[in-house]
């Protein structure tokens, strides 16, 4: 894949679309006002969001949201260089991947991937299907490494240390790439276990081209984040773990694939099992119904491929506009009009 050798880049509509609304409830692209009320009045007014008065404060969130996503960038690479050279680790060893952190099942699963006869309906087998929604759950991590990491993370929580907000619609979690969990766990978890699956299971979203990723940690608890209202991520595959701790009800749910939630479609429910993650295509629409009781700790890995993503951005459904980032950005590359490989891109043939 040329793409994935260039660096990465986001799309300018990061600025300006896809806003969560919090007070109603409700995921917005944003250019301007007028084109607020022509796209989503009728949901504002539903969600008791379409007085003046209302849509004043609405548009004052976004635009506030606007002009905090636009330093995120620099914050983000300050924090890093904090914890960086400040932060104490519990658990050091859990910043590196090894073998012993993941289920025996899984590893099961990830060498009969990469078996030369491999196909998706062996892979189906070890894995548990939900509806038509191309969504599966697995065994991903043991017991043992949930709790290590899981104490981690309350060790950075509790520590005085910078924090960012894991986006825009949690308000509790960690951003792992601020500790320093990408390079040794999170991009050889995602290259070389994850990638053999996705790419039986999701070949028309790049299943096999998954070149970068976003991935944080969420907190659910009492009187902090209940639930998640219905969304679709940045991403062309999602994968959420569930790591812990003891939490009651909190199941996901999930609706039809890049619809707009209003109005509201039918949903399944699907549990929240320790240990397990869930598998689903990024523009599934989904969210979390609200915990009873405990704390629930999710991982949850963005995965992106370019070679999908630079001909239609997920998020403002137009060819991108593509702006400097850190890191992986948005997972967008440059691609220039020229460039042909000389063979074949296996990434393109679904």
């Amino acid at each position: 894949n040329m793409a994935a050798a260039r660096p990465f880049r986001a799309c300018s509509c990061f600025f300006s679309a896809n806003l969560f609304v919090r007070r109603c409830g409700l995921h917005v692209r944003y250019r301007h006002r007028e084109q607020l009320l022509s796209d989503y009045g009728t949901a504002l007014r539903e969600r008791g969001c379409g007085s003046p008065e209302v849509l004043e404060a609405v548009v004052r969130e976004i635009e506030a949201e606007v002009q905090r996503r636009k330093q995120l960038i620099h914050q983000s690479a300050e924090r890093k260089a904090i914890i960086a050279s400040r932060y104490k680790r519990k658990h050091p060893e859990v910043y590196v991947l090894q073998d012993s952190f993941l289920a025996p099942e899984f590893l099961e699963i990830v060498s009969y991937c990469t078996s030369p006869d491999a196909h998706l309906d062996g892979l189906l087998r070890y894995t548990e299907s939900f509806s038509d929604k191309r969504i599966y759950r697995l065994p991903v991590f043991t017991e043992e490494f949930c709790r290590a990491f899981v104490e981690e993370l309350e060790n950075f929580e509790q520590s005085d240390m910078p924090k960012g907000r894991p986006n825009s619609m949690n308000n509790y979690g960690v951003l792992l790439n601020e500790i320093g969990m990408d390079e040794n766990f999170i991009t050889p978890l995602r290259e070389k276990y994850l990638r053999p699956i996705t790419t039986l299971l999701y070949p028309d979203l790049g299943g096999a081209c998954l070149d970068s990723h976003k991935a944080f940690v969420v907190k659910y608890a009492l009187h902090e984040d209940l639930d998640l209202s219905s969304h679709y991520d940045n991403a062309e595959v999602t994968l959420n773990v569930s790591l812990g701790k003891d939490f009651t009800e909190g199941s996901l749910y999930f609706g039809d694939f890049r619809q707009d939630p209003s109005p509201v479609p039918s949903y399944i429910e699907v549990e929240h099992v320790g240990t397990q993650g869930l598998l689903h295509r990024g523009g599934q629409i989904h969210g979390a119904l609200p915990i009873a009781s405990g704390e629930r700790w999710n991982l949850i890995v963005w995965m992106r491929a370019s070679a999908i993503r630079n001909r239609l951005c997920p998020m403002c459904n137009q060819k991108p506009e593509l702006v400097e980032a850190e890191g992986f950005g948005d997972g967008f590359t440059e691609s220039a009009e020229d460039d042909v490989p000389e063979t074949v891109d296996l990434c393109s043939l679904w």
